[in-house]
C-alpha cells in the first residue's frame, strides 16, 4: 500500500534509526526526499546519503542515509519534526521564517529554486513550504 505522506515516513525512519543509534537507514527513493538528505549533508547533521538501484528491479531504488555521531558517540541530530503535512500545507515567506532554537537548528524548505535550508533561502530572499524542522 501507498503511503500519504512519503515525506514523513522518511523523517519518521530517520527518527526511528537516530534514537537506535543506528549507523545507516535505508528509505525508498524520490528525488524530493534525496534533496532533504542533501540539505541534512549540508548543514552538517548527517555523514552522508547515496542511492543504490535494485539488480532485480532497476526501476526501484534505495536511499541510504547514513546518520552522524560526535566524537563522544553522541547524535547530532537531536530531534526532527514534520511541519507541512498532507492536510495542512504551511507556507512562509522569507520575512516570517524565525528561527529554530536561535539558529542552532535549521528548518528545511521547499522553494522556487529547489530545497534549500532557512540559513540558504535568507542569503537567496525566498519562502515556500516548511518542509521539516531539525536541531
Amino acid at each position: 500500500m501507498a503511503s500519504s505522506d512519503p515525506v514523513g515516513d522518511m523523517i519518521a525512519m530517520i527518527k526511528n534509526a537516530n534514537q537506535r543509534k543506528h549507523a545507516r537507514v535505508a528509505i525508498p527513493h524520490s528525488r524530493f526526499k534525496e534533496g532533504v538528505a542533501r540539505v541534512l549533508k549540508e548543514e552538517g547533521y548527517v555523514a552522508d546519503y547515496k542511492t543504490v538501484g535494485d539488480e532485480k528491479r532497476p526501476e526501484r531504488k534505495t536511499l541510504w542515509v547514513y546518520l552522524k555521531f560526535d566524537p563522544e558517540g553522541q547524535r547530532v541530530i537531536t530531534n526532527i519534526l514534520r511541519m507541512s503535512k498532507p492536510g495542512r500545507r504551511v507556507f512562509r515567506g522569507v520575512d516570517r521564517l524565525g528561527r529554530v532554537l536561535d539558529g542552532l537548528g535549521i528548518v528545511v524548505l521547499s522553494t522556487h529554486r529547489g530545497l534549500l535550508s532557512d540559513r540558504q533561502a535568507r542569503k537567496e530572499k525566498v519562502g515556500g513550504e516548511m518542509v521539516c524542522k531539525v536541531w
